[in-house]
């Protein structure tokens, strides 16, 4: 079955990492094509499942190069907006683990300034699901437009959201004080454990997950590091195992794992809908290859998903996936 349009709505942010200059007194930046929803649309055209990205998009250098990347994967862009405004810039320090840090430079960005015109006019008639999460869905004034263009596309689409918390530039609080109404919004909620420490503190994750089924929604997957993911349908829940991998970096390794989860569901005719017919088998299919999406982004540097025809190389199996989904 050939699976049907994924819509992705979210920004597109400038990864800069930093690397040795030639002076003492200089710093260098590679530039490359990121932010978590964009993250996410790449990945899924890269498997072969149709994905149109909303986005807001600078006219700027950096605005060129995320059209540029993002084309270039077969990522379609006919309703991104032209924004007059810059793009968002983040700048990752890695430590020994390749774990990033980062810092953003955010201010008054493209990515932020949804108008509900901007979203009125898109056509979701062939559309089986809308992902959405992060910043784009939190930071105002564009978050509570987000907001609106899920609730309306929710009849006829699966919702999926990522919540993926920047504490750095939204306080955690803005994000509890929305994650019922996303819940109620959303079909899937797929999120890390760093995510759930800072929306639940110390609530264990089989907790967490029965919290927000209360609030809405019928599956919940919760990304675990070394200790895979937990996914709970309704309540009945499985783990799934990390992949083991030579770790190059863990940057987009969360949005690569949400995107491997989407494919395998949109392959198999289950979105469109609430999940009526999803059940636990397939939700651990799902799952083992959003691990090996996942597992094979942390083998490269940056957020560089893998093709879909990459899906049957060997990992250098060295040590499990960390937690890896900023």
């Amino acid at each position: 079955m050939n699976p049907r349009q994924i819509t992705v709505l979210g920004e597109c942010v400038a990864d800069a990492f930093a690397e040795p200059a030639n002076a003492s007194n200089e710093l260098a930046l590679r530039v490359l094509s990121g932010g978590g929803p964009a993250n996410t649309a790449l990945a899924l055209a890269r498997l072969d499942t149709p994905a149109r990205f909303l986005a807001r998009l600078s006219g700027d250098v950096f605005g060129r190069l995320f059209r540029a990347h993002l084309e270039a994967s077969g990522v379609d862009l006919s309703y991104a907006v032209a924004a007059d405004e810059p793009s968002t810039l983040a700048v990752a320090e890695l430590d020994a683990t390749g774990q990033a840090v980062f810092s953003f430079h955010a201010q008054n960005t493209a990515d932020w300034q949804w108008t509900p015109g901007e979203l009125a006019g898109v056509d979701l008639s062939e559309t089986a699901c809308v992902h959405t999460g992060s910043l784009a869905l939190v930071r105002e004034p564009g978050g509570a437009v987000v907001e609106e263009f899920l609730a309306a596309a929710a009849p006829r689409a699966t919702i999926s959201i990522d919540p993926n918390v920047r504490p750095l530039l939204v306080r955690p609080e803005a994000y509890r004080a929305r994650l019922a109404r996303w819940c109620a919004l959303a079909d899937i909620l797929r999120l890390s454990e760093d995510d759930l420490e800072l929306l639940l503190p110390g609530t264990p994750p089989e907790q967490a997950c029965d919290i927000w089924h209360a609030a809405g929604v019928r599956l919940v997957v919760i990304t675990l590091g070394a200790d895979g993911a937990l996914a709970s349908l309704d309540g009945e829940r499985l783990r799934v195992p990390a992949v083991a991998t030579r770790v190059v970096d863990t940057v987009g390794a969360g949005d690569s794992f949400t995107a491997g989860l989407l494919h395998h569901l949109g392959a198999r005719g289950l979105l469109g809908g609430r999940l009526a017919d999803l059940g636990l088998d397939e939700v651990a299919e799902a799952c083992r290859l959003g691990t090996r999406v996942a597992a094979l982004t942390c083998s490269v540097a940056g957020p560089n998903p893998p093709w879909r025809n990459q899906l049957a190389q060997p990992t250098a199996v060295v040590r499990h996936l960390d937690s890896a989904d900023k």
